[in-house]
C-alpha cells in the first residue's frame, strides 16, 4: 500500500555466507579476547547488506551467537542506531535530509517531489514511505554532514546533493530505470566549490589557473 507498512515477514534462521563468515572472522580478530561485542556494529551492518538491507530477528540472534552476547544487547544496538532498518526497504532507500540548513535551501519542495513522483503521504511522522510497487523506501532524517551542498538526499550508500523538485524527480526517474546518475552534485559542482566557480584564492585578475 502506498506509503504504507510492508507486511514484515521474519525468516525462521539466517546464516553469514561463507565470504562474509571470513569476513565476520576478521573483523572479530580486530578486538581482543573478551571484547568481540566491541564488533556488534559492524557485524549487523554486514548482515543487513546480506539480507536485502534490513535486518530480521534471526540475522541479529546470529550475530548475538557470534559475539558470545545475549540477544537483547543486540536488539539494543539494533534498534538505537537509525542506520539499521528492522523492517524491509525498497531497493532504493532515499533519506531525504530535512534539517535546518538543507530546509533553508529547499529540502520542502524536495520531499514534495518525492511524494508527487512517488505517490506517499505521511511525512508527518517520519515514517519509512513505500511506493506502491515497493521499490522505492522515503524517510526524512536528521543531518547528514554535507550541508554545504544542501538540499541532500542519501540513495542507499550514495549522497545526491543541490537538489530541487525538478532535479529530485529526475534523480527518481533515473533509479526507476536501474539506472542511477552519477554520485554527488547534481548540479555538477565540484566538491563545496560556490556553483559559479571560485571566489577566494584565484589568481590575481580572478581568472582560473
Amino acid at each position: 500500500m502506498s506509503g504504507g507498512k510492508p507486511t514484515v515477514e521474519q525468516p525462521a534462521s539466517f546464516v553469514f555466507t561463507p565470504e562474509n563468515l571470513a569476513r565476520a572472522a576478521r573483523i572479530i580478530a580486530k578486538y581482543p579476547p573478551g571484547r568481540q561485542a566491541s564488533a556488534v556494529l559492524p557485524l549487523l551492518d554486514l548482515a543487513q547488506r546480506q539480507h536485502d538491507n534490513w535486518l530480521p530477528r534471526a540475522a541479529m540472534d546470529h550475530v548475538a551467537g557470534l559475539l558470545d552476547m545475549a540477544p537483547i544487547r543486540v536488539y539494543e544496538v539494533a534498534t538505537f542506531y537509525t542506520m539499521f532498518n528492522l523492517a524491509p526497504v525498497g531497493k532504493w532507500f532515499l533519506q531525504v535530509c530535512t534539517t535546518t540548513p538543507c530546509w533553508l535551501r529547499g529540502s520542502d519542495a524536495v520531499m514534495a517531489a518525492c511524494e508527487r513522483k512517488l505517490g506517499i503521504k505521511g511525512r508527518q511522522d517520519a515514517s519509512f514511505l513505500h511506493s506502491a510497487d515497493g521499490k522505492f523506501t522515503v524517510r526524512e532524517v536528521e543531518c547528514l554532514g554535507a550541508c554545504a551542498n544542501a538540499p541532500v538526499i542519501q540513495v542507499n550508500d550514495d549522497f545526491y546533493e543541490d537538489l530541487d523538485g525538478p532535479l529530485t524527480e529526475k534523480l527518481i526517474d533515473a533509479l526507476a530505470a536501474d539506472k542511477p546518475p552519477p554520485k554527488g552534485s547534481m548540479r555538477g559542482r565540484q566538491g563545496a566549490m560556490p556553483e559559479g566557480g571560485r571566489t577566494s584564492l584565484a589568481p590575481a585578475g580572478g581568472g582560473e589557473d
